[in-house]
C-alpha cells in the first residue's frame, strides 16, 4: 500500500497555486483532502482507502495534524519501499472546514492532449521546474492504475493478477512494491506491454528538456535517488502554513533529553492533597524540537512498547505484510509529532 500513502501526500500538497499568496486559498499540503468536496474530486478517485489506513493514527495522536500525518505517510512510504530519505520538516497547520478545499482541476491529466505542455502548466504553477518534474514522475515505479478509477491501464497484468492486496490493474514497473530507477528504464525501452506507459509518461523522453533529466535517471539511481528527495521535500511543503512558523524537523540537531523534555514525557503524578493534576507550562514545539542529542530513555521505552504491543521484540522482528512496515514507523514517528501538536 505504498503507492496509496504517497499519492496521498501529493495530491494535498499539489494543489497549491504560487499566484494566490492568502492561506488556505493557495491550496497546498493543509490537510483538506480529508473532507469529502476534495475527496470526490476525480484525481483523487482511491484515496479513501488510504485515508481508512492512516485514521487510527490519527485518533491515537490527535496532537499531529492531518496535514503533518499526509505528508509524513507518504515519505515514510517512499523510504520503506528503498527509495531515500526525505529530508522532511513538520509543523503544518490543517484547514477546519470543507468550505475551504481548493476547486478541482488543479492536478495533472494522465492523457492531455499536449502531455509535455499540460505537465508544464500544472507544475509550473506549483513552482516546480523541469528537473522536479521528471524526478517526481519517477514515484510511478510504485503502485498501478486500475481503469475503473483513472480510466488508464488494463484490469490485470501478470505482475498485478495475484496482488498483493485486491488483485488487478496495470503497474508501470513489474516490482510495483520497491522504489528505484526502473522506471525510467522501463519507459525508455517499452518492451513489456504489461507494463503501463501514460501519454505523460511517454513526455518525459519525448521532450527535449525532460528526456535530459530520464535519461540520467535511467543511467544512474544514485542521480534519481538524489533529486527526487529533494523535489518530494519541496512538494510537501508547498503551501503549506507552519507552527512554528520555521516548522520543525524530527531529525534536526538531536541531543540529550532535558528536565523539559523529560517532564513533557512523563506526566506529573496527581497532587496528594486534592487529587487534582497540576498543570504543565505552556508547552512550545521549537523548544522540543531542537539541540537535541538522542532520545530520552523514557521516549525509546515509549517507542519500543508501541511496537511490542504489535508483536515485535529485539529478538524477533515483524513479519512485512506489505504495510505493517510503514506503520510502525508512522506510529512511531506519529508519537513524537503528537508531542508537538495542538
Amino acid at each position: 500500500m505504498y503507492h496509496v500513502q504517497v499519492r496521498l501526500g501529493w495530491h494535498d500538497s499539489g494543489t497549491y497555486d504560487k499566484n494566490i499568496e492568502e492561506w488556505p486559498q493557495r491550496g497546498g499540503a493543509d490537510g483538506s483532502l480529508r473532507f469529502d468536496p476534495e475527496l470526490s474530486h476525480g484525481a483523487n478517485a482511491g484515496l479513501t482507502s488510504a485515508l481508512k489506513l492512516i485514521e487510527p493514527i490519527k485518533e491515537k495522536y490527535p496532537g499531529i495534524t492531518y496535514a503533518d500525518l499526509f505528508q509524513l505517510a507518504s515519505a515514510t512510504a517512499i523510504e520503506e519501499a528503498g527509495g531515500p530519505k526525505i529530508p522532511m520538516k513538520y509543523g503544518r497547520v490543517d484547514i477546519t472546514a470543507p468550505e475551504q478545499c481548493p476547486p478541482e482541476g488543479r492536478l495533472p491529466d494522465a492523457g492531455p492532449r499536449i502531455p509535455a505542455e499540460h505537465l508544464r502548466e500544472v507544475f509550473y504553477r506549483m513552482g516546480l521546474d523541469d528537473k522536479e518534474i521528471v524526478a517526481l514522475s519517477g514515484a510511478h515505479t510504485l503502485g498501478r492504475s486500475r481503469p475503473d478509477r483513472s480510466g488508464w491501464g488494463k484490469s490485470e497484468t501478470k505482475y498485478t493478477k495475484d496482488g498483493p492486496g485486491e488483485p488487478g490493474g496495470q503497474s508501470w514497473t513489474a516490482e510495483w512494491l520497491k522504489f528505484d530507477n526502473s522506471y525510467f528504464k522501463d519507459i525508455k525501452e517499452q518492451r513489456d506491454q504489461d507494463l503501463l506507459v501514460l501519454p505523460t509518461d511517454a513526455a518525459l523522453f519525448d521532450d527535449p528538456s525532460f528526456k535530459v533529466y530520464a535519461e540520467k535517471y535511467a543511467e544512474s539511481q544514485d542521480a534519481f535517488f538524489k533529486d527526487y528527495a529533494e523535489a518530494h521535500a519541496k512538494l510537501s511543503n508547498l503551501g503549506a502554513k507552519f507552527d512554528p512558523p520555521e516548522g520543525f524537523s524530527l531529525d534536526d540537531d538531536k541531543g540529550a533529553a532535558t528536565t523539559d523534555e523529560k517532564a513533557v514525557a512523563d506526566p506529573v503524578p496527581a497532587n496528594d492533597t486534592n487529587g487534582t493534576v497540576p498543570q504543565p507550562e505552556p508547552f512550545v514545539a521549537a523548544k522540543y524540537s531542537y539541540k537535541k542529542r538522542e532520545l530520552s530513555d523514557n521516549m525509546k521505552k515509549k517507542i519500543r512498547a508501541e511496537y511490542e504491543g504489535l508483536g515485535g521484540s529485539p529478538e524477533k522482528a515483524l513479519q512485512s505484510n506489505y504495510f505493517l512496515n510503514i506503520m510502525i514507523v508512522i506510529a512511531g514517528l506519529a508519537f513524537l509529532t503528537s508531542l508537538v501538536g495542538n
